[in-house]
């Protein structure tokens, strides 16, 4: 028996929770070949649109077809096992699939033995079919390639009697993966797969990836692994899908294309009005100084009435009214801007423009930090300049967002020197605290604007919608969070700009946007990242210094 071609499909599905739609009349056809990115903010529906898919989120309306229901295979970032599983009893739950196969093998196989020859032709049939079925799924090696697959991705000495509640959450997700990847379906969902991997890990994650015969949706934020995966980009922006061609580069062409689409009709929607309103005006100047008509006094038939002499400008009037009003009530999406950081930097010559004097002096020793931080011991003496650029890079936990928090003064060391009024902007790893007001509120706070100023320029960043600029910041999540904090660093830069893993919950489209405007930027700026293509990127500009933080030291 050959292997059963897959479908999975979704028609006009919405998915909303309480008041909230999160899909919104959705459409989407997965074909036998697709490699399908799902990128969007935190919060938008990227991974209800994977659980819709994978049968766990129930839609609200519209249909969903996935056949065979065994097709898929799902990797969650945050998967859930039985309360009591061990590590093995979970690996079966993930693999429940195939392991059903074998469990059907098993058993009609056992009813061969005492089978009577009438029954004996369709339990062989039966046998045929579902070993056929369980080959083509990989069945035969499965437990080698789970082996090698755990190998690679950390968990090869896991002990599989283990309780898995015991395992870390990074673990369990690369558990998660790593039955995904071995199940053999035809379809595989990956919610954010490279979260907690290493370089080596991305690697030979990439390469099955490469080799897996049927069709891929991964939700994603990693550049580089968009670039090197994905053939299609579907971006969920206020519950719509919007999807794109010829990969990452493809995506970012047409987002480009549909930000110059947006400016070009917005300017003509302007003029067009702009020119209505005038001709409503210039007309209505025509009217008042013509004349109302009056009787005259006639010859032998007694009076007339002059014509009126301002029919043609009262029509003129009412036609460019109804004109205006019609693009009053349609007006065209207003463009925003790309991010950029404001210019108020770019005047501000230093006293010596050869050299410059240093922001920030760390001198060698060991850093002085207080409470229970691990210390840090810097080798040599560390001068940040207007317009340096460095890099920080390390494994987790050595160190790198602490040596930040010395940079800002906020972790106090003996050896620390930094100029006078050494202005610090700051984009953190995690949001921690939630501001209490809107997001105007929060935003005039933190940049010193009027809260009237403060409207208009924030939402010229296009980073909201306008009715998340009136909402309470505890409302927002954690990726609009971090879009409030990065409004503030561009608007309001400090001399030292501070990014703690800036990739983090911001979408790929305004992380382009980012590096970009980081080119022109006229003070320093300290990068944390993990980021590919940040560091790819970074160093093939030229002029980046790196700083490397290993467990008790910074060289």
């Amino acid at each position: 028996m050959s292997r059963p071609s897959f479908t999975a499909s979704l028609r006009e599905l919405t998915v909303a929770f309480a008041d909230r739609t999160v899909l919104d009349r959705v459409d989407l056809v997965v074909g036998l070949q697709d490699r399908i990115a799902v990128i969007g903010d935190n919060g938008s529906g990227k991974s209800t649109l994977l659980g819709v898919l994978a049968g766990t989120v129930t839609p609200t309306s519209g249909d969903r077809e996935v056949d065979p229901p065994g097709c898929l295979a799902v990797a969650e970032q945050t998967p859930v096992f039985p309360g009591d599983a061990t590590v093995s009893q979970a690996i079966d739950h993930l693999l429940h699939d195939i392991r059903a196969l074998e469990k059907a093998i098993t058993e009609v196989t056992g009813a061969l033995e005492t089978a009577s020859a009438a029954d004996l032709p369709a339990l062989l049939d039966q046998l045929s079919e579902l070993t056929d079925l369980f080959e083509s799924r990989g069945g035969p090696a499965l437990d080698h390639r789970l082996g090698a697959a755990l190998d690679q991705l950390g968990l090869g000495a896991l002990d599989r009697a283990r309780p898995v509640a015991g395992l870390s959450g990074g673990e369990r997700a690369r558990l998660a993966l790593a039955a995904t990847l071995c199940s053999g379906a035809d379809l595989l969902l990956l919610d954010e797969p490279t979260n907690d991997l290493d370089e080596d890990a991305v690697a030979w994650l990439e390469r099955q990836l490469d080799a897996h015969r049927g069709a891929l949706i991964v939700v994603t934020h990693d550049r580089a692994f968009l670039d090197r995966v994905a053939g299609d980009i579907i971006e969920i922006r206020s519950g719509h899908l919007h999807r794109y061609g010829d990969g990452y580069h493809g995506y970012l062409r047409a987002r480009d294309a549909e930000r110059s689409r947006i400016r070009r009709e917005y300017e003509q929607w302007s003029v067009e009005l702009a020119r209505t309103e005038k001709l409503v005006a210039s007309n209505a100047v025509i009217s008042a100084a013509i004349p109302r008509s009056q009787e005259k006094p006639g010859f032998g038939h007694g009076a007339f009435r002059a014509r009126s002499a301002d029919h043609g400008a009262t029509g003129r009037i009412r036609q460019a009214k109804a004109r205006a009003a019609q693009l009053r009530s349609a007006p065209a999406e207003v463009p925003t801007d790309p991010l950029s950081f404001s210019p108020e930097l770019a005047d501000a010559e230093p006293a010596d423009a050869d050299h410059p004097m240093p922001l920030v002096t760390l001198l060698p020793g060991h850093l002085e930090l207080p409470g229970t931080v691990p210390p840090l011991y810097l080798d040599t003496t560390l001068e940040i300049s207007p317009g340096d650029r460095w890099l920080v890079t390390g494994p987790n936990g050595a160190g790198k967002s602490t040596l930040l928090r010395v940079l800002a003064g906020e972790l106090g060391t003996g050896h620390r020197g930094a100029s006078e009024g050494l202005r610090v902007s700051w984009l953190r790893q995690s949001v921690s605290s939630v501001p209490e007001g809107t997001t105007v509120d929060v935003f005039a706070r933190s940049t010193g604007m009027y809260p009237d100023d403060a409207e208009p320029c924030l939402g010229k960043l296009g980073l909201f919608s306008p009715e998340d600029l009136v909402r309470p910041v505890s409302e927002l999540s954690v990726g609009q969070r971090r879009r409030l904090e990065l409004a503030a660093a561009v608007t309001a830069p400090g001399d030292l700009l501070l990014l703690d893993e800036p990739t983090n919950h911001l979408t790929p489209d305004l992380v382009e946007q980012l590096e970009t405007a980081l080119v022109d930027f006229p003070g320093a700026v300290v990068t944390v990242t993990h980021d590919r293509r940040w560091l790819e990127n970074a160093r093939t500009r030229g002029g980046q210094r790196e700083l490397l933080v290993e467990v008790g030291s910074v060289r």
